[in-house]
């Protein structure tokens, strides 16, 4: 009798010879690995993208390209798509989308960490809606769209200054809130973490917070519960 139980492969990587890379990333999470081209040279990110592409993963994303990136991303792949609002560009099509995430920003200053939180969604194949503007200096705005907030599966809230956005959203809904401080602000706001603090220590339950400016990281989060809430679970039993 064989009692030694399945045999288990361990996840593969991709060595570009500047990174290694985890092309079974997705299996296990969801989520694929994603290039942050941030420190890397437009070559670089490139090649991590090509790695990517040749092990077979079917988008190959990068996040916080710059110009020379992009335009070296364009020269590799002309059909890439670039978000330059968003500083993030993809080689291959973004899954049909399901569900909704509702992006809400304070102020229209917030609009290149909420554009990096729309095109994560788009990429991971979750579909979103944004409303920009609603911050609490004018609080009737974000009443104006608590039917919004009712119909979404999730909702994220990037919001810079004082950063007391999320905490009046967590307060309209009962979907969870994810919060994005951003760097946005007058010099006591210390670049992000007046905002990350006020939205860490909200009285509103429901607040989950990600680091300043970190869109791609709340836009992740956004995709995992949307997914958990529609049944699109990865599936464990093909763990590798």
């Amino acid at each position: 009798m064989d009692d030694t139980g399945p045999v288990i492969e361990p996840p593969r990587t991709a060595d570009v010879g500047i990174a290694r890379l985890d092309v079974d990333r997705a299996a296990r999470t969801g989520t694929p690995e994603v290039v942050f081209a941030g420190g890397k040279s437009p070559a670089e990110t490139v090649a991590c993208l090509a790695g990517l592409l040749d092990a077979g993963v079917p988008l190959a994303w990068a996040t916080r390209v710059d110009g020379p990136t992009a335009a070296a991303v364009r020269d590799r792949w002309p059909a890439a798509h670039v978000d330059e609002a968003a500083r993030i560009a993809w080689v291959g099509a973004p899954p049909d989308p399901v569900g909704e995430v509702l992006v809400l920003t304070a102020g229209t200053s917030d609009g290149a960490v909420a554009a990096e939180v729309a095109a994560t969604l788009t990429a991971s194949g979750v579909g979103c809606r944004r409303v920009d503007d609603v911050g609490v200096a004018g609080v009737h705005r974000v009443l104006a769209v608590a039917p919004d907030l009712a119909a979404a599966d999730a909702v994220v809230v990037v919001a810079g200054m004082d950063g007391a956005l999320p905490s009046v959203v967590a307060g309209l809904t009962d979907r969870l809130v994810v919060a994005v401080p951003t760097s946005v602000g007058y010099g006591a706001a210390f670049e992000g973490l007046a905002a990350l603090l006020t939205m860490l220590t909200a009285c509103a339950p429901g607040v989950l917070v990600v680091n300043i400016d970190n869109g791609f990281g709340a836009g992740v989060a956004a995709a995992r519960i949307v997914r958990s809430v529609r049944g699109d679970r990865v599936d464990r039993g093909d763990q590798r």
